[in-house]
């Protein structure tokens, strides 16, 4: 526990150091004397810090939600054709239903995610799985194949610029009144803690599910309806970002081990954080320009992602 909290103070000196980083330069003292200044913290800067850390934090536990109904760590919701799906739904809304809202265009791609995580799932029913790399690698090319997809329906009616934004996530754009929605994956969040036994429980399988009494169907769904919504929620707002729901879970199980209960609230403060200093990297490496988090967090987290796969290819060897 004392870890835990030791973990929480960093984060949010984190999230502190994030309010006081950008190209307006803002000062604690500046708070309190500047009325212009003030407005710019909370119109921007403090909006964009509870944004990284929904997001962090939703994304993270999704992640874990995912490896646990795939029973494989190496899947999460952008490698295994989730976030592409939901990219896929709102490029459908945008050309079917332009003036649609904003909640419209979030059920609809929650809509997509589902049917392409379901979709994912009965694929790995009906292959046979000799190894735990082919689980991604699955993932992997059904999300290229919808990735494909929506960039030629994005490239037919002029809408790769717009598609892109999607793909790329950025949180330089964050303001009040345009992240609000992002609550609602921290609700998801707390559901994803309360349900952390059954679905560890239903990543043993149907069979040991179903002789401890729980409806092995129901679980899977409540899964991935959490992981679609979430998915899809942080499309709509900020925009794709690979590989955080994969990293952090599989840190987090080198660390304290793999009891999902004891593990969610860890991988809520971890993410949060990953993407707090990703955020702050890509903000001052080439300041006053910025870089996307998408990008920062692809390039980190393709790297660790290498590792990881190495990692376990030599174990397993």
């Amino acid at each position: 526990m004392k870890q835990l909290l030791a973990a929480i103070a960093a984060v949010s000196l984190l999230a502190v150091v994030s309010l006081f980083v950008g190209v307006s330069d803002i000062s604690p003292a500046d708070v309190l004397d500047d009325p212009e200044k003030l407005q710019v913290l909370l119109i921007s800067r403090v909006p964009r810090t509870i944004a990284i850390i929904l997001t962090g934090m939703a994304m993270s536990v999704a992640g874990l939600i995912m490896q646990l109904l795939a029973r494989n760590k190496f899947v999460e919701p952008s490698t295994v054709g989730t976030v592409e799906s939901a990219t896929l739904g709102i490029l459908v809304v945008t050309l079917l239903a332009p003036e649609a809202s904003i909640f419209a265009k979030m059920l609809t791609a929650a809509a997509f995610a589902v049917a392409g995580t379901g979709l994912f799932l009965a694929i790995l029913q009906r292959i046979p799985l000799r190894s735990a790399l082919i689980v991604p690698l699955v993932g992997i090319m059904l999300g290229g194949v919808i990735s494909s997809v929506a960039t030629f329906f994005a490239y037919r009616y002029d809408l790769l610029q717009t598609l892109n934004s999607w793909m790329v996530g950025d949180f330089s754009g964050v303001l009040r009144g345009r992240y609000e929605l992002l609550w609602l994956v921290g609700a998801l969040t707390l559901l994803g803690f309360l349900f952390a036994d059954r679905f560890t429980v239903a990543g043993m399988g149907r069979d040991f599910t179903t002789n401890l009494g729980l409806g092995y169907r129901q679980v899977m769904t409540v899964g991935l309806i959490i992981v679609a919504l979430v998915s899809a929620v942080v499309v709509v707002t900020v925009g794709a970002i690979p590989f955080l729901g994969l990293i952090v879970p599989n840190v987090v199980s080198l660390i304290i081990g793999d009891n999902a209960r004891r593990a969610v609230p860890w991988v809520a403060v971890l993410g949060s954080g990953f993407v707090l200093g990703c955020d702050l990297i890509g903000r001052v490496i080439r300041f006053p320009y910025e870089i996307p988090i998408g990008t920062v967090v692809g390039v980190v987290g393709s790297a660790l992602f290498l590792f990881l796969l190495l990692r376990r290819r030599s174990l397993v060897g």
